[in-house]
């Protein structure tokens, strides 16, 4: 079965993702989005998962375990770095919207119930990775170092502007590089603007392995997941004219949270070069303040 899959084959409704483990074919990570309508409300079972609630579109107030969260969110991933909120296991959160909301909850089974709690969106890292054509946006919202109140969950989002690579050099976090992640790619695909999510856009993604068991070359389009069990993965590519961004999740039964990687051997050069390249100027993308211009 491909791993990818494309917007729709996940879950019934509109622009939902319906990811547990089981589903995925492995231990750890999962996804869901939700799409809630003006004066909207669900409530969210995390069994023995930890999540994020981070909004895509829109805003939502969160409340679980007696705390009540008001996310202000964004218009779109693309215009805004956004707040979020942390969900233990063994909760029952409410969410609800007033003007309506389009949320990502990354999820990773885990051991440890945590307390639930607010990230502002003032407080998120945003860097700026690679150089020339290969420069692109990493927002570190729930990765270790920046976002330590979790057991196992990691999330972190990039935009990549239009015309550029990114997830390059082609790394893996996988048995030889000292950490066991499995990791999800979650697309929006900006239309003509620049900032609204549309399905004319496009962009590219690569996943292979050493022993060819994996290898996949894929058209994405917005909404499209990616599933990444192990192997290399890169480049993402955004096709001219529409920038992309995707959320990771990843998770996986290390004893400690880690992001470590190694890079295919034939293209970790390319990283040496960046040091006599300008960075795009369209990077940073957004702030917590909005879309720099």
């Amino acid at each position: 079965m491909s791993l990818h899959r494309p917007l729709g084959t996940l879950a019934n409704g509109e622009n939902a993702v319906e990811l547990t483990a089981d589903v995925a074919g492995w231990d750890h990570a999962g996804l869901r989005v939700l799409l809630l309508h003006p004066g909207g409300m669900t409530t969210f079972e995390t069994g023995d998962y930890e999540a994020f609630v981070l909004p895509l579109s829109g805003g939502c107030v969160v409340e679980v375990d007696g705390e009540r969260f008001e996310l202000r969110g964004r218009d779109s991933v693309f215009t805004r770095v956004t707040d979020f909120a942390y969900l233990p296991r063994d909760a029952t959160a409410k969410l609800s919207t007033k003007d309506g909301v389009e949320m990502a909850l990354p999820m990773a089974r885990c051991d440890r119930r945590l307390d639930p709690k607010y990230g502002p969106a003032e407080e998120v890292p945003v860097e700026v990775r690679g150089a020339g054509n290969a420069t692109r946006q990493v927002t570190n919202f729930g990765v270790p170092g920046t976002w330590d109140h979790a057991d196992k969950l990691i999330a972190c989002e990039l935009i990549t502007p239009d015309g550029n690579w990114s997830s390059y050099p082609p790394h893996k976090h996988d048995h030889t590089c000292d950490v066991v992640n499995e990791e999800i790619y979650y697309f929006r695909i900006a239309g003509r603007d620049k900032i609204t999510p549309s399905r004319e856009g496009f962009g590219f993604h690569r996943t292979y392995t050493d022993d060819g068991g994996i290898d996949e070359d894929v058209l994405v389009r917005d909404g499209d997941v990616f599933l990444i069990p192990r192997g290399y993965h890169g480049p993402c590519v955004a096709a001219p004219g529409y920038p992309m961004y995707y959320l990771n999740v990843l998770a996986g039964p290390n004893p400690e949270r880690s992001m470590a990687f190694c890079d295919d051997p034939a293209h970790s050069w390319i990283r040496d070069t960046w040091a006599s390249q300008d960075l795009d100027p369209r990077c940073p993308v957004t702030t917590a303040e909005g879309r720099v211009e």
